[in-house]
């Protein structure tokens, strides 16, 4: 019960902030027949419930291909676009069809075993989307293959203050009455931009992107999403593509140009994940990787409104005989000395500096860094930029006294020091039952 309370708790300024906001959510075919799908519609309609205006994109590539193989029609793709003649059009737009009934069907359940079960969701699908033939690539002329030429922005904003859900699918139109088959990626794109969207979901078959130990990446720049997709396109040339890895190139480039057009975030989930779009958008620390054109944390000084913040932050380090206890009013009278990570509004890191300008030296004391956000350099973080602070004070030294992490500073570049090399007014403050060495880095 408590754990619950807690997560409830953690999760509440996340369904303030997304109240009202509009979110873009792409699925492709595989997600839509995937075991896990019924969950993902109970989580949209849970978003819907607390206010999000969503829009929700839809692919078909799998049954696509499907109803090729069932007419015996083979599937011709170039540069991983479809080239669509007629008859693939014609299994396009079955497999389109099929996938919009799908789905407006199960909206219509609601919360089942809920009591939200029963609550009627509306769903919206039109002609929002206007496009036009990509024409002739390379000499291929990829027929009814197409590119977005327009969204209707006036017409679902209309839609979505009414509180309706907006489908659109992988199908656009053109004013002349053709049909073309576009790739999801670019309407969840072209869409995200139009509305102006809070935040970009792309579902995947993996949680997101792993560095090379094999560890998630919960936040990824914008720019190295980019380096990352051209390093892809690089070996696409050279290998035989693979599904899940041209999957995951597809997903970092609409990212990337979403980011780039000022959506400020986009996310990278699993389909398979039971949870992971509420564990995403509800906690912290999320269950993908977000792409953000400049990292949501952030290093600032600190200010009185930071006080509690902090408080809770050190209050283990303070017990574990760590750090030296603060009153809350001692930490109120010197908050302007302190330096803070802020992660979603969440101190997750702090440090302070205390300078000594007569003799050039600066105390970095009370450093201190979440034991859920070690081994993210956050402690590398505040050491620069409490060095920054020092040398536009002209000092010329950092010290700090400590009695647990001594190896911490060794490795940044302080080395050990008698303390009589302290500053005169630190020296008659120094607590010999602590019995702290003294390290010293030059700036």
């Amino acid at each position: 019960m408590q754990q619950y309370v807690n997560w409830f708790r953690q999760s509440s300024p996340y369904i303030n902030a997304h109240r009202g906001k509009t979110f873009v959510l792409m699925l492709g075919g595989d997600a839509v027949v995937d075991a896990n799908f019924a969950n993902i519609v109970h989580d949209i309609v849970l978003l819907n419930s607390l206010g999000v205006r969503l829009v929700l994109v839809y692919g078909s590539r799998l049954q696509i291909e499907q109803r090729l193989a069932e007419r015996g029609l083979q599937s011709r793709l170039h540069h991983d676009m479809r080239i669509t003649d007629s008859e693939t059009l014609d299994c396009v737009i079955d497999a389109c069809g099929y996938q919009r009934c799908l789905i407006e069907a199960r909206l219509s359940m609601g919360l089942a075993n809920t009591p939200m079960h029963g609550a009627r969701i509306r769903v919206c699908s039109g002609n929002f989307v206007t496009a036009r033939p990509y024409g002739i690539h390379e000499g291929v002329d990829l027929m009814h293959t197409g590119e977005v030429r327009r969204v209707d922005k006036t017409a679902i904003a209309r839609h979505l203050d009414q509180g309706e859900i907006i489908l659109l699918s992988n199908i656009g139109y053109s004013p002349t009455g053709e049909m073309f088959n576009l790739a999801i990626e670019e309407v969840a794109t072209e869409a995200a931009k139009a509305l102006g969207a809070e935040k970009l979901i792309l579902f995947g078959s993996t949680k997101g992107v792993f560095d090379s130990s094999g560890e998630l990446r919960s936040e990824l720049l914008a720019r190295t999403a980019e380096r990352m997709v051209k390093q892809y396109l690089s070996r696409m040339e050279s290998e035989a593509p693979d599904q899940e890895y041209t999957e995951l190139s597809r997903q970092l480039d609409a990212a990337v140009t979403a980011c780039n057009h000022g959506i400020p975030r986009c996310h990278l989930i699993s389909y398979q994940e039971n949870g992971a779009l509420l564990s995403e958008l509800f906690t912290r620390d999320g269950a993908g990787t977000m792409v953000v054109r400049e990292s949501y944390e952030q290093v600032r000084q600190a200010s009185i409104e930071d006080v509690g913040g902090i408080l809770e932050l050190i209050a283990p380090l303070e017990q574990a005989g760590i750090l030296v206890r603060r009153s809350r009013e001692l930490l109120e009278a010197e908050i302007e000395q302190f330096t803070i990570v802020e992660r979603d509004g969440a101190i997750i890191a702090c440090a302070a500096l205390y300078p000594f300008i007569d003799e050039g030296m600066g105390e970095l004391a009370c450093v201190a860094v979440s034991n859920l956000y070690r081994g993210g350099e956050r402690g590398e973080m505040l050491l620069s930029a409490i060095a920054e602070v020092a040398r536009e004070m002209g000092l010329s030294q950092l010290f700090v006294l400590t009695t647990r992490t001594a190896h911490w500073f060794v490795e940044r570049g302080f080395v050990e020091a008698p303390l009589e090399q302290l500053p005169g007014k630190r020296k008659e403050l120094y607590n010999y039952q602590r019995n702290s060495k003294v390290f010293i880095k030059p700036l």
